[in-house]
């Protein structure tokens, strides 16, 4: 399953911004829409990638953060 990101504008002009739906393609993440929100007009559509860190990532990524600004301090 991947999520799509939807803008969309209802049937009233209302737009609505970072609508997330899950489906197996973009042609089913629109049926589902459009049962939801019906005569609606689709304004933009991407698949969403989330980024997932493991436990302990985020802490190694502050560490090189670290050591390059200490890099840049010495040499600069």
């Amino acid at each position: 399953m991947q999520k799509f990101k939807f803008s969309i504008r209802t049937r009233d002009g209302l737009p609505i911004e970072r609508l997330m739906i899950s489906a197996r393609d973009q042609e089913e993440a629109e049926r589902k829409l459009k049962q939801m929100y019906r005569h609606c007009e689709i304004v933009n559509c991407a698949a969403h990638h989330e980024v997932i860190m493991k436990k302990g990532q985020n802490t190694f990524i502050k560490d090189i953060a670290s050591l390059l600004a200490t890099q840049e301090s010495i040499s600069g």
